[in-house]
């Protein structure tokens, strides 16, 4: 087992990720079990399979929560292929590697440039926009009022293989102090199709970042969500947060004293927005092997 940290250049920051490097022989229940030993937001299994259908399909990869398994996750693919691309042997490394997911292909492209650290990037599925939500409804949900939400883009769901709500606050610290009924949250998306909330607001801590964002699932932050920064990417440039094929920062993470950075970008296309691109570093933390003793 191989565990890194996603979406930052610095260990002991940025979203971990524990990643097991032979998954054969785990049956589903195991591999839930372990992700709940890990108690990470994420773990990942790899299941080597024939080098020919992993050539044409990608790397076959199951992604778990602690309390379930996800079609598709951020950071646990990113991590991952970094993880893949280690395992190749001596420097350079693969340009790409492809994952097999749940949620059909992904593949993860790799810059590697003097002096700087291997940068990753993952083309996510073309997105789906969903519905669009009404302020009050959201607003019961985390304490707020209307005018604590930003107007100028709407509060809506968009999907890149996981679907998200994302809901833009007008204030840097109404975004730190947020608290989420998570319950409720839950069953509001349920009936709306959406997943979770990503929150995001406008004014940043660090001012080369677009968006200041917060993810809260199972009653806690998500340091880095790159699923749900996929989504808010397809979103900004939809709504003119961001340019078509503009590479901006979104900064999460800091509200548990994990900074995170993530690039996204996406491109507008016949009115379409499509190639949504998630990216960033990733830094091996430890190596270990895992017993389960029978």
């Amino acid at each position: 087992m191989v565990q890194v940290d996603v979406f930052t250049d610095r260990a002991l920051t940025g979203n971990s990720l524990a990643v097991f490097l032979d998954g054969r022989g785990l049956s589903t229940e195991q591999m839930q079990a372990l992700a709940r030993e890990m108690n990470l937001s994420e773990t990942t299994f790899i299941l080597p399979g024939d080098a020919a259908a992993e050539k044409n399909r990608g790397v076959r990869v199951r992604i778990f929560t602690v309390q379930e398994e996800l079609p598709f996750a951020g950071h646990p693919t990113l991590g991952t292929a970094f993880v893949l691309r280690g395992q190749t042997g001596a420097p350079p490394g693969p340009t790409e590697v492809r994952l097999d997911l749940n949620a059909g292909r992904v593949p993860v492209r790799f810059i590697e440039e003097a002096a700087r650290p291997v940068f990753g990037e993952m083309t996510q599925r073309n997105p789906e926009f969903g519905a669009t939500h009404d302020v009050e409804a959201v607003a019961r949900l985390t304490g707020l009022s209307a005018p604590d939400f930003d107007e100028s883009a709407p509060i809506q769901t968009v999907s890149t293989g996981l679907p998200y709500t994302i809901v833009a606050l007008r204030s840097l610290k109404t975004l730190q102090d947020l608290r989420l009924d998570f319950n409720r949250a839950s069953e509001y998306l349920a009936q709306s199709g959406g997943k979770f909330f990503y929150f995001v607001c406008r004014e940043t801590v660090d001012p080369k970042a677009r968006l200041h964002a917060r993810m809260i699932f199972y009653g806690g932050d998500d340091p880095a969500t790159g699923s749900a920064a996929g989504c808010c990417s397809a979103w900004m440039v939809a709504h003119g947060v961001a340019a078509s094929d503009e590479q901006v920062l979104i900064e999460q993470g800091l509200e548990v004293h994990r900074p995170s950075s993530i690039f996204v970008r996406a491109t507008k296309q016949d009115n379409q927005v499509v190639n949504v691109r998630v990216g960033g570093n990733c830094v091996e933390v430890l190596r270990a092997e895992v017993t389960i003793a029978i």
